[in-house]
């Protein structure tokens, strides 16, 4: 990969030119795994996601922050995810978003470790991704795209998604993956 005058200080590090790099929401997805009845998994995504990584000088310059409509969920089962959005479940009228935001980074090469703030309604807590970057390319179309992976886990208690009798039937552990294409600045 070649750099040009204005990639960052981070270049021995991601090779990324400094600015706010937008999402890709056609090439990314937020997906998520939950155990149904302790023997098998429910896996979905979530349709409506914006996200922007902003590269300073530093690492420690640099931030994610995303947010997630949670009304877009979808789990293939257009009744399951009614009932999801529904008072009883997510609640997605008291807690319509889900936010995130980077509090630090650390790794080298395709292997990082991003930390953050996760927020699900009114409830803040502390989470980890184990990040892969996936590289940096030139398309076809003249555009600069960095590719990343990441995944971890919450514990939907953790955030006060208690559901009542729901919850012998639910997992508390949500297993969380995504796969994040940002565009260039200047290039989106």
């Amino acid at each position: 990969m070649t750099t040009d005058a204005h990639t960052t200080s981070l270049a021995p590090l991601i090779p990324l030119t400094s600015g706010r790099w937008e999402l890709d929401t056609a090439h990314s997805s937020v997906a998520f795994t939950i155990r149904h009845l302790g023997i098998s998994k429910v896996r979905g995504r979530f349709a409506e996601v914006d996200s922007a990584l902003v590269v300073g000088a530093t690492l420690e310059q640099s931030s994610v922050h995303a947010t997630v409509a949670l009304a877009s969920i979808d789990t293939g089962n257009e009744a399951r995810d009614a009932h999801v959005r529904a008072a009883d479940l997510l609640d997605v009228e008291k807690r319509p978003t889900m936010t995130f935001r980077s509090t630090a980074a650390h790794g080298e090469g395709e292997e990082w470790a991003l930390e953050g703030e996760l927020t699900i309604g009114d409830v803040t807590r502390e989470v980890s991704f184990e990040v892969e970057f996936g590289g940096l390319v030139d398309t076809p179309f003249g555009s600069k795209h960095a590719g990343f992976e990441a995944q971890g886990q919450i514990r939907r208690s953790d955030f006060g998604l208690n559901f009542g009798a729901a919850d012998a039937m639910l997992g508390d552990v949500v297993k969380i993956q995504i796969d994040a294409q940002f565009v260039e600045p200047g290039q989106a």
